[in-house]
């Protein structure tokens, strides 16, 4: 893939992010910083589709390239094009450009939908969409004003004692340069009250909350104040699954968690999730992530 030619502020905001993600991702991985809801990762080869959970949020590379897949579509991005998803959704993640001597870089910046919904009721030049966009994710143009603004945010890592001040600025200043970019659409209708984005979101916090229990979708449609066929519809555009998948993907990750970090066997696990029949639990464990529970957890505490 050949080098982007960058405007000089841009290439500066790149170096600047390049240089201190690098020192605090120092090998190949993700990384919590100090900064709330803000990560680092490193990647320092290509690599395949691998499945993990998307959190609303936006992803930065400051060199190399990526792509996510989100229900049969593709989103590549690279130092000139920001990832941005605005639903808790499963995704494949792949690392289409990288080395060990030019390693993928980058870093995920959580979004807080309730700063995105201030913005827009106090700027008259955010106005509210409340028409439905195609998806929950899309791929931005990484503007030379945005990328000033994260890579003054990734330096608070040199100047820790400035956190706790300056953090909640820039915070609020990245949302609102977000809220300008040519994803605003997808933001205005998941953080704008009453639009269908953003009761479907209500519908994705409910079931987070409460995947143990039996889902009844026609409740839950009422409950966001949606019609059962047009809660179905957007629902699965937004997610790219049904309701019920969704309550069943949430129950086979936590079951998944509850093995491999709580030390729980497959039926506990099953059980505390919400299954009553554990080897219906193990066949669909094993649809989902390729062998059934036992071998599975195995496998990754062996690092295989």
């Amino acid at each position: 893939m050949p080098a982007t030619a960058h405007p000089d502020s841009t290439s500066s905001s790149l170096a600047t992010l390049c240089r201190v993600i690098g020192t605090h991702a120092p090998s190949a991985g993700d990384f919590p910083t100090r900064i709330p809801d803000v990560s680092v990762y490193r990647r320092n080869v290509p690599a395949p589709p691998v499945t993990c959970i998307v959190e609303p949020s936006i992803v930065l590379v400051v060199q190399g390239a990526k792509e996510m897949i989100i229900g049969g579509d593709a989103y590549p991005y690279d130092t000139t094009r920001f990832l941005i998803t605005s639903l808790n959704i499963p995704a494949h993640s792949a690392v289409t450009q990288a080395s060990e001597t030019e390693p993928c870089l980058g870093l995920v910046f959580k979004l807080d939908l309730r700063t995105l919904a201030e913005l827009i009721a106090q700027d008259g030049r955010l106005p509210v969409n409340g028409d439905l966009v195609p998806s929950s994710a899309g791929v931005g143009l990484a503007s030379p004003k945005l990328l000033e603004s994260f890579a003054r945010l990734i330096e608070l890592l040199e100047e820790p004692e400035a956190i706790a001040v300056l953090w909640p600025l820039l915070q609020r200043e990245i949302h609102y340069r977000l809220l300008l970019s040519d994803q605003a659409r997808l933001l205005r209708n998941i953080a704008s009250v009453g639009s269908k984005g953003h009761r479907i979101a209500k519908a994705i916090d409910w079931m987070k909350l409460n995947y143990a229990t039996p889902l009844r979708v026609e409740e839950l449609a009422s409950q966001v104040q949606m019609g059962l066929s047009t809660f179905h519809q957007y629902f699965r555009q937004l997610t790219a699954m049904s309701p019920l998948q969704y309550q069943k993907w949430l129950r086979l990750n936590e079951a998944k968690r509850l093995m491999l970090n709580e030390n729980l066997d497959a039926a506990t696990a099953a059980f505390k999730v919400g299954y009553e029949s554990p080897s219906q639990f193990s066949r669909e464990y094993g649809r989902q992530f390729g062998s059934p529970p036992k071998r599975d957890i195995a496998e990754l505490r062996q690092g295989t």
